[in-house]
């Protein structure tokens, strides 16, 4: 972009005060830290505002802060209660960001100090947005909807529209709690729209685009998330100015049930992998393991949403079946976010751990949720399905179900809550714990609703426990087989091919199951899902009689299988109709011909020769 004559000739001042208005922060940044450090005269308190705002810009967090400090003591000198009210407000905001509730805690003290007995202005919607959130936080919905709509009120006062958009997110988040979900939408919608004209300024856009994308995976919106994930990387993509550029194109179509390619193409310098192989974990980002290191820089004239953007887009193409490409956006995300949002580097590290299980790399699944856990997220029900893919049936039952006992507000997030009642299906169903697999699917269907990716999962859960347990199975199956298509999820509507041909087995149509066994697996190799393909490709074989390994017997593959499952001697005997006597002599010639001392070292065998 041109500047003019004029403005370069001007003093720098004046010059960064012109970039600040363009949002050129990398500009405004460069000229004000100059002119700072070798001053004709002090920087006023606008100028340090505006320092302030561009320093976090351009990644220096620190330097944010401590340009913000001295522009609340420049408000304060000046008796500006506004201006110092609504640079607390920002102190408390960024010192929240980094992990500092005290510091954060103090500062809201005193923005509330400065604002709270002046008449209606502009700056108390940041306190009436808090208020909303900490309501939230503490159950009071009432008082939480009540904040939001004063919020709503000031902004309209205000007259400004990056106010008037964050306060219809912010009443639409409260309603959506409340499980308003058509009134929460409209809401939505309505501040998106001001989005998307190019209408707000930067930080606002970047705000709501990731409370937006928060939000609608957190609902299970899955529409929405896929057309708003495409936006706002685009808005992030360089070379960045700071507002959208033109409104946003029409989300690329999703792929269809097998494709591999992401929806929308993310530009090529951003796309370039200099890093771990496929087979690697993604890096961890700079800064995060040693506490002493340097806080991550984003550098100049980049966007520093664009890392927390990238991480929301990894779960929306890990749904899509592009996990090629999700995987090396998870990489991409982990380098990019700033220090300030590291819940976004290990919601990118968790995305990853899941392409990387559903792929059989059990190894760097297992790096991928250790690092996620380490940036403060519980990696499950992910980390639960790892465990059962090695063997380890316990832990996984231990896993799902502390992490649904643990979920303080199952309203608060529809889809983290589906996805642990799915996997506690699941694994019950892996166990033998039939009536613990119905219950949870039961569970599901009560949270689902009428929302389409809640429902797909509901009927997937609940046509398994009936197949499980003999139940007509079939039309749950198609209507999830249906669901997970209409939505273009290819990985799950594959799983349900598998559920759907053992039905048909068991009801004796066999060339129906084939049909369904062939559509699954070619899905599964095109995704690169391994152990899915292998497993499919061996129930294709039919009523071919394959070789067993380790030169078992059928009743001693049998046993196996349920020893692999979690069962008990009795248990199995029970199963088989057989003694418990005939049990332990199987026992011991499986340990025998597999060369294998214990039930465990048994059940790995039999996950890792698919005998499960």
């Amino acid at each position: 972009m041109a500047v003019p004559i004029e403005i370069e000739q001007a003093p720098a001042v004046e010059r960064a005060r012109s970039a600040a208005a363009r949002e050129s922060w990398a500009e405004a940044y460069a000229l004000l830290r100059e002119a700072d450090r070798h001053p004709t005269r002090a920087l006023t308190a606008d100028d340090l505002d505006i320092l302030s705002d561009a320093a976090w810009w351009s990644g220096h967090v620190d330097e944010s802060v401590a340009a913000r400090l001295r522009t609340h003591a420049a408000y304060v000198a000046a008796h500006d209660h506004r201006g110092a009210g609504l640079a607390a407000w920002w102190l408390h905001y960024e010192y929240a960001s980094l992990g500092r509730p005290a510091a954060a805690s103090g500062w809201l003290h005193r923005a509330r100090h400065h604002l709270a007995d002046l008449p209606p202005c502009p700056e108390q919607c940041f306190l009436a947005w808090t208020d909303a959130e900490e309501a939230e936080q503490h159950g009071d919905r009432a008082a939480a909807l009540a904040a939001a709509r004063r919020m709503t009120r000031l902004a309209l006062r205000s007259g400004s529209p990056d106010l008037l958009a964050l306060s219809r997110q912010a009443e639409s988040s409260v309603l959506f709690a409340q499980g308003r979900r058509t009134e929460a939408l409209a809401l939505l919608d309505d501040a998106m729209c001001a989005v998307s004209a190019g209408e707000l300024t930067g930080m606002f856009t970047g705000w709501l685009y990731c409370l937006a994308l928060t939000q609608c995976m957190e609902a299970a919106d899955f529409g929405r998330a896929v057309e708003w994930t495409n936006a706002a990387m685009e808005w992030c993509a360089p070379p960045w100015s700071g507002r959208p550029r033109t409104a946003p194109e029409a989300p690329a179509a999703a792929p269809d049930a097998g494709a591999t390619a992401g929806t929308g193409a993310v530009p090529g310098p951003d796309r370039t992998e200099t890093g771990p192989g496929p087979d690697a974990g993604p890096a961890f980002p700079a800064g995060v393991p040693a506490p002493t290191a340097p806080p991550m820089t984003v550098p100049s004239g980049e966007n520093p949403f664009r890392g927390v953007c990238r991480a929301h887009r990894v779960e929306v193409l890990d749904l899509l079946g592009a996990w090629g490409l999700a995987e090396e956006e998870a990489r991409l995300a982990c380098r990019e976010v700033p220090v300030d949002c590291l819940e976004s580097a290990a919601a990118a590290y968790y995305a990853a751990g899941d392409v990387q299980r559903r792929q059989g790399r059990l190894d760097a699944a297992a790096e991928s949720y250790a690092h996620a856990h380490e940036l403060g997220r519980i990696p499950q029900p992910g980390l639960a399905l790892l465990r059962l893919a090695q063997g380890r049936a316990d832990a996984a039952v231990a896993g799902v179900e502390l992490a649904l006992a643990c979920q303080s507000d199952p309203r608060h997030d529809l889809l983290g809550r589906a996805r642990l009642l799915a996997a506690r299906t699941e694994v019950a169903l892996a166990v033998r714990d039939v009536p613990g697999a119905t219950a949870a699917a039961a569970d599901l269907a009560a949270l689902a609703g009428d929302v389409p990716l809640l429902r797909a999962m509901a009927d997937t859960a609940y046509g398994a426990a009936a197949l499980a347990s003999r139940r007509a199975a079939l039309p749950a199956l198609r209507r999830a087989l249906a669901g997970w298509l209409e939505l273009r999820v290819p990985y799950e509507a594959a799983q349900v091919r598998m559920l759907l041909a053992a039905a048909c087995r068991a009801a004796g149509d066999e060339e129906a199951a084939r049909l369904e066994l062939a559509a699954a697996g070619s899905v599964f190799e095109r995704l690169g899902a391994v152990p899915d393909a292998r497993r499919a490709a061996a129930l294709l074989s039919g009523g071919k009689r394959r070789r067993l390994p380790g030169g078992l017997t059928a009743r001693e593959a049998e046993v196996l299988r349920l020893v692999a499952g979690g069962g008990t001697n009795r248990d199995i005997a029970h199963a088989l109709v057989i003694s418990e006597h005939t049990v332990a002599r199987h026992l011991n010639n499986i340990f025998a011909k597999l060369g294998v001392g214990s039930r465990a070292a048994a059940t790995a065998y039999a996950y890792a020769h698919d005998l499960v």
